[in-house]
Formats: structure tokens, sequence, C-alpha cells
């Protein structure tokens, strides 16, 4: 299958302005406002029940969309306005989100913990509702030879995930408890309003309406392609890395040094797809090699946030020797996962694009 790619000096490519940017803002703020009626239909719950999640997923979706067309294409929008939008929006998906997070991290470090431990039971949580779903949904790499299952994992895994049940409960609570606080505030009513007047009326520069924004496009793109090519593919190309675990299991909480430019990169390529969507319009081509860069990254993304919850679970005071060997073993697990992460996106990335003859 030949790779879609967008390029700003094709003249078959056909004519494309600053409309184009104006129908997709319109068209993501529309979606915004729709899942705002089914979010207050179903409830007004940040959680709960199925229609208000996907209601909040929506939002969020929406959300993501219009503030990073916002960056990549700011030029062609009042700048005042556009500044003062998108970091609301940035609030608001970034607070929405974080009940989810929690969630999912706890479920993927319970039935790490199930993995490693050979136990059948999932620690501190039911079968049904941990084994139901989530996770990456591919099959675990295999784990660090030290992982192998044994008396002592087996008898600290059940404290383990107790521990990480209690804490990142709290914080999917607290978090649940934030996103209502952040849907029935004047600042969520503020950012509802300027969403509302975007569906009508996108404020546009005079100049834009016949300006080329594939230009724009074009260098979101080239900011992707110089991060992935200052990543440490070469340290990536191995299987495990031992840098990363040292770091992980010292008692420095900051985050891991490795992490954050591969965090950035997944920030370029999600600003990529949504400038792709903005000049393919609404029947974008799925392109194969971002689909799946993206779903390694985001691999990578929810294994490094997992290896830090079990890193900072450890740290908690008094805990049992079999119980802080537990969590190291867990964090050791998911930099492991972290690493294949990395991997899995080298090799994704670093295909030569199949041109048709």
């Amino acid at each position: 299958m030949a790779q879609q790619h967008l390029d700003p000096t094709d003249p078959t490519a056909g004519a494309v302005t600053g409309e184009a940017l104006a129908g997709y803002l319109r068209a993501q703020a529309t979606e915004f406002l729709r899942a705002l009626r089914l979010h207050r239909e179903t409830g007004g719950t940040a959680g709960g029940a199925e229609g208000s999640v996907d209601a909040v997923r929506a939002l969020r979706r929406s959300a993501r969309r219009i503030s990073g067309s916002l960056h990549t294409f700011r030029p062609l929008l009042d700048t005042g306005w556009s500044e003062e939008i998108r970091p609301e929006l940035a609030w608001l998906s970034g607070t929405l989100g974080l009940e989810h997070a929690y969630e999912a991290r706890l479920e993927r470090l319970l039935l790490a913990l199930h993995r490693l431990s050979g136990s059948t039971t999932v620690p501190a949580q039911a079968v049904g509702a941990a084994v139901g779903g989530g996770g990456t949904g591919r099959a675990a790499p295999a784990p660090p030879k030290a992982a192998a299952p044994n008396g002592n994992l087996t008898v600290g895994a059940a404290k383990a995930g107790a521990l990480l049940d209690r804490q990142l409960t709290l914080a999917r609570t607290r978090a649940h408890s934030t996103g209502l606080q952040a849907l029935g505030s004047a600042r969520f009513h503020a950012v509802a309003d300027k969403v509302a007047l975007l569906a009508s009326e996108v404020p546009l520069t005079p100049a834009a309406r016949t300006t080329d924004p594939r230009p724009l496009a074009a260098a979101a793109e080239e900011r992707l392609t110089a991060a992935i090519a200052a990543l440490p593919l070469v340290t990536a190309g191995h299987p495990y890395n031992a840098e990363a675990l040292v770091h992980g299991l010292s008692p420095d909480p900051s985050p891991h040094p490795q992490d954050g430019p591969w965090h950035q990169v997944r920030l370029l390529l999600r600003l990529h797809r949504y400038a792709r969507e903005v000049l393919l319009g609404p029947e974008v081509p799925v392109d194969l090699r971002l689909l799946t860069a993206g779903q390694a990254l985001d691999r990578h993304r929810d294994a490094s946030e997992a290896a830090a919850a079990a890193a900072q679970a450890a740290r908690t005071p008094r805990i049992a020797p079999a119980t802080a060997y537990a969590l190291g073993v867990l964090h050791a697990d998911q930099r492991h996962e972290v690493e294949a992460a990395r991997f899995a996106f080298q090799q994704c990335w670093q295909k030569r694009t199949v041109t048709t003859p």
C-alpha cells in the first residue's frame, strides 16, 4: 500500500486555502457541542454511565483536535482569540482524561502482577473487573529474567496489588471529583461558549481565505521528523535498556530522563495526524504507518507511567520486604514494556515508504 504524504508543492493536489481549516474547526466544534449535549442528557457525570463516559471521551477528542489545529495553523487565525482558547482546551482535555488514566494504569499493573506471580487470582481486584478489558491490546513481551515467578513474588504480589489499588483508586476518585468540578465550573462554560461561537464563525485572518495552509502542515511534519531523528533509536534497538532500570529503581522520584523526548514525539505525531485531517477532509485515508506508530507510542506512555506508579508505591514507608520486592519486579517489567514499545516504534517508522510505480 502506498503511503500518503502531504506535499505542499504538488501542483496536482488541488487548491487548498484557509477555508479548509475553517470547515474542519466548525466540524470539530459541532462535535464538541453534540458531545456536551449527550453528556447532559446522560446525567452529567464525568464517569459512570456508559453514555456519559462516551460523551466525555468525545469532548476530549474534539478539544484536542481544535487545540492542535490552532497550534499548527496559528498564522491563519486571529492571534488573541487563538492564544486565549487554546490553553483552555488543553486544560479541559487533560482534566477530563485523568480519571480514565488512573483506572487504566491500575488495571495494567494488576494484570502484570497476576502474570508475573503466576497466581490464579488478580491481586486486590475482582477477576471480572480486571480481566474484562483494557491493557495494550497485544501479547506482552517476555518479562526480564529477574521476574520469573517464585515464592517471594507470589507472597508479595497480593500486598503490592492491595497497595496499588488503594493509591490509584484514591487518585482516580480525586480525579473524578476534579472532572465533575471542571464540568460545572464557570471556566468550562466560558470554553463551551467560545466553542459554540466557533461552530458558526471561525476567526480567520483576512489573508487566510486565499492562503495555502499546506506549508504549515509540512512544517508540523518536519518538526515530527526532526524529533524522531533525535531519539536514541540505537538504544531502543536493544531488547532491554539497563540504564532505564537503574534510574527507575533509584530514590529520585523525578520522571525518567529518557521518556520525555518520546512523549514529545507522541504529541508531534498527533499534531501531524490532525494536520492531515484538515487538508484531506473528512474522508482522510488511514495511514497505516502513522496508526501503528501512534499505537506504539501510546503503549510507551502507558508503560512508563505504570512503571512510575510502581516505583512510587515502592517508596511507601514501612512496607514489607516481599511487597517491595514484588513492586520492584513489577517496575522492571513495565520498563521492559517501555523498551518493547520503543523497539516496535523503531521497526514501524524505519520501514521505507512503498511507492506505487
